[in-house]
């Protein structure tokens, strides 16, 4: 399950990958994407000392991604937000809780990976797709 911050951090990226060029500024974004402008700074700059955002300061500045959406994971977005991926720790004193917990281990590596593999270009084509009205048989996670 994604937290707010990391909910409030796709939006914004999601906007910026739509138009990867141009440099948008935390207002833009928080009124594009209706999120409370001062969440979101924290969050820009977060992602910015990640290396996920790049910013530039003056008139015609901003933020801008790093690298192109197809190169971006989520991981490396959730990561660089300081989000727990794939790290729960659990005491096991028992049987039962050496067993829950290789489960536990086992489903965080699952989400790991998958979430390793999806880019936000995935994203950034589910978006598209739902914009343009597009059944449910369309797009990565839509479909």
């Amino acid at each position: 399950m994604l937290s707010k911050q990391a909910n409030h951090a796709l939006k914004a990226l999601l906007e910026m990958a739509a138009e990867p060029e141009r440099w948008l500024s935390t207002h833009e974004l928080a009124i594009a994407q209706q999120l409370p402008e001062p969440m979101l700074e924290q969050i820009l700059l977060r992602l910015r000392r990640a290396g996920v955002l790049v910013a530039r300061r003056g008139r015609r500045g901003g933020y801008r991604l790093a690298c192109s959406p197809g190169e971006l994971s989520l991981a490396a977005v959730l990561i660089g937000l300081g989000e727990a991926v794939g790290a729960r720790g659990q005491t096991e004193t028992t049987a039962t809780d050496k067993v829950t917990g290789a489960l536990e281990r086992s489903l965080d590596r699952a989400q790991l990976q998958a979430l390793e593999e999806l880019r936000l270009e995935d994203l950034l084509f589910d978006l598209r797709s739902a914009e343009a009205g597009a059944t449910s048989e369309a797009g990565l996670l839509l479909g």
